[in-house]
């Protein structure tokens, strides 16, 4: 099967599989949310794991918005772009896709880092995490990178080696409708991808900036899920990226991606 039957597969996994493992944390504890863990600059992978990730990833630093930032990506020549996706022993790989909406938060922290410099960051559903890493390059004091995945939290100290950075701390848990933590700035991308989620999401960063007055970042390429949702009103666009011919070509012809400064509204209900 070709990386589209993949990219389709991801997209709509993204769409159900990671919104039920959000709306799991109301009802119970999901499988993810079991294995919840916390990496540090300490922690060893498991070698069989980082094994398998150096052998089934390609390292790149092209297509996309930022080269500045060498990942572990799944790409053409990776075997797992023509195998079929159920042989992948693992969740699906979300973080081994460099979204839109990543890339553009990633772009517009280098190019702009007195946006993170001497700041707190927490990086929410951070993937590959190229955003957190963008947000170390460009001085940020402090960077927490969270995820529901394992797996991407191991990626990710990968990432953090082929950059010569000591990986920061990853939180592999389900942390929105959690205690709104102190941070200087919350930065996420392509999260708006399921109704019940946006609107968990919408109240979650309402509560952040009403309690901390933390400052939030949302990169997305406009996907309906987004500009459809309440949120958008709340918005004022900081920036445009064109995306690279090979970004468009795996997101059905999307040929942009925004950053949106998220400002809610003092007169909205946080109850």
């Amino acid at each position: 099967m070709a990386f589209r039957g993949w990219r389709w597969l991801l997209l709509l996994g993204r769409q159900n599989t990671l919104a039920k493992v959000w709306r799991s944390r109301r009802g119970g504890p999901s499988v993810c949310w079991q294995r919840c863990c916390h990496w540090s600059s300490g922690k060893a992978l498991a070698p069989e794991v980082r094994a398998f990730l150096e052998e089934n990833t390609e390292v790149t630093n092209s297509g996309h918005l930022t080269p500045e930032i060498r990942l572990r990506l799944l790409t053409p020549r990776c075997r797992f772009w023509r195998e079929k996706p159920d042989l992948w022993p693992y969740g699906d790989p979300f973080w081994a896709i460099y979204w839109p909406g990543g890339q553009a938060l990633s772009r517009y922290i280098l190019d702009n880092p007195r946006v993170v410099k001497g700041r707190s960051v927490l990086d929410l559903g951070s993937g590959c995490g190229a955003t957190a890493i963008a947000a170390v390059m460009s001085g940020a004091s402090q960077v927490l990178a969270n995820d529901i995945d394992p797996i991407a939290g191991m990626a990710m100290i990968l990432n953090c080696e082929l950059n010569h950075l000591d990986p920061f701390p990853i939180t592999i848990k389900n942390i929105i409708n959690s205690e709104a933590g102190n941070w200087d700035l919350i930065v996420l991308g392509d999260m708006f991808y399921d109704e019940q989620l946006a609107d968990g999401l919408h109240h979650w960063l309402q509560k952040c900036i009403r309690i901390h007055q933390t400052e939030v970042l949302i990169g997305d390429p406009g996907r309906h899920q987004f500009l459809s949702h309440s949120i958008h009103s709340q918005l004022h666009k900081v920036i445009e990226y064109s995306l690279p011919e090979s970004t468009r070509q795996e997101n059905y012809g999307l040929t942009s991606s925004i950053v949106w400064s998220y400002q809610p509204s003092n007169s909205l209900d946080d109850s």
